[in-house]
């Protein structure tokens, strides 16, 4: 294989790539898609079961033309939470189902009448710091679990965490062959030798867990106000993808909101929420991670990202190989996190590049700043027990700013027009 060679998204990959690439998938994922069962008290087996089957079919909805891995989702924590406390786990359930099916009933509005508006309420000076925000305000995350953040920071941790990163860095740039694809794995594995020599892994779970176990299944029960406390999520889950998709456009040198389609990927995505709500487990979202794993790979194949989803169906299933993942301590999640969401930063910037942003237009100046200040503020609005904050917020608002200068455009009244 030629160095740095891309590897597009419907070629073959051999075998003696196809695995150690997908590990190195599940790896980038694993460490968020497991906190999310862990903060509602449910076992993470269900949850690795439905995001790997999520994701295959993610893959057979959009006829392997888009990319994606899909794991746990982050933006029900708090609506979910509440109704976990007030209700139980089971209602909650209800209401991903519920978010899932609306989803997909968005998504068949948007094949009906096409997604052409994107162009207009997400112009490139608005969608690009709407991504390089996606990256960015991940960076606290990177950072909180690599222990920098800590009140005391633990020089073990930070050994840990420099070998990674460090690995990760340098790695990308030297490595060449078959090791210039597989950087991050590398460096995993260079980060737990570093953390096994500095004595902060523990196996004592994998000792004790059972080798083979199935996923607790639960079902959903439904409750209006259960429903309505969650629904409102549907704003933030549909802006992500939209802003993943966007990105992973950019990164693969294809527009996958036309083909295989916008209505495609986003039905994939809520269908894939729905089913996780109808057999017990979280809600699913297209991941940055791995994206960002694309992006420093060069490889951009759908079946190594099926061949992930297997594993990860693997790993729910096999009860000392997800204690053993799970040992990964979090510098070594963290040394990666910083590179791979650091990429998703840059593929904004790159938008604003690719589309030759003109700045001395007034209204590109205007969307850009206001764009980056609401993400990155901490300012957040709460639509009853749902936060809008970050890159969700800063995309609503962009939106708004970009429809309201196409109007005034069509009435004449701007001094920019071209």
């Amino acid at each position: 294989m030629k160095e740095r060679n891309i590897i597009q998204v419907e070629e073959k990959v051999p075998a003696k790539l196809l695995i150690p690439l997908s590990i190195q998938h599940m790896f980038a994922m694993f460490g968020a898609t497991v906190l999310v069962p862990f903060i509602f008290g449910i076992s993470p087996a269900i949850v690795l079961f439905m995001n790997g089957v999520g994701t295959l079919l993610f893959i057979v909805v959009t006829k392997g033309k888009a990319p994606a891995y899909l794991g746990s989702s982050f933006a029900f924590l708090a609506p979910a939470g509440l109704v976990i406390s007030q209700m139980g786990y089971e209602y909650a359930l209800g209401g991903f189902v519920a978010v899932g099916f609306c989803g997909c009933i968005v998504a068949l509005i948007i094949y009906k009448f096409g997604s052409d508006w994107i162009d207009v309420v997400l112009p490139p000076a608005a969608m690009g710091p709407v991504v390089a925000l996606i990256g960015l305000e991940l960076a606290g995350s990177a950072a909180s679990n690599a222990g920098l953040l800590d009140e005391t920071i633990s020089m073990k941790n930070v050994i840990v965490f420099v070998v990674t990163l460090g690995v990760a860095v340098f790695g990308n740039v030297l490595f060449k062959g078959f090791l210039s694809v597989i950087p991050i794995l590398i460096s995993v594995i260079a980060g737990y030798i570093a953390a096994l020599a500095c004595g902060i892994v523990d196996f004592t779970e994998v000792a004790q867990a059972p080798f083979f176990a199935l996923p607790n299944f639960q079902f959903p029960k439904f409750d209006v106000a259960a429903i309505l406390t969650i629904l409102p999520v549907i704003l933030v889950i549909t802006s992500e993808h939209i802003g993943h998709q966007v990105v992973t456009s950019k990164i693969v040198g294809r527009d996958l909101l036309k083909d295989p389609g916008l209505h495609r990927s986003l039905f994939g995505d809520n269908f894939s929420t729905m089913l996780s709500g109808l057999i017990g487990s979280v809600p699913t979202t297209t991941y940055g991670e791995n994206i960002g794993v694309m992006a420093v790979t060069k490889v951009y194949s759908v079946r190594v990202i099926a061949g992930a989803a297997v594993l990860s169906i693997l790993c729910s299933v096999v009860g000392k190989l997800s204690m053993l993942i799970q040992t990964v301590p979090g510098p070594v999640i963290g040394g990666i996190s910083f590179l791979l969401y650091g990429m998703i930063g840059a593929s904004g910037i790159r938008i604003l590049v690719d589309s030759q942003v003109d700045y001395g237009r007034s209204r590109n100046l205007t969307l850009t700043s206001v764009i980056f200040v609401t993400g990155l503020s901490g300012i957040s609005v709460k639509l009853g027990n749902v936060e809008l904050t970050g890159m969700v917020l800063a995309c609503i608002v962009g939106m708004l700013l970009s429809l309201a200068f196409y109007m005034l455009d069509k009435l004449n009244l701007t001094n920019d027009q071209e």
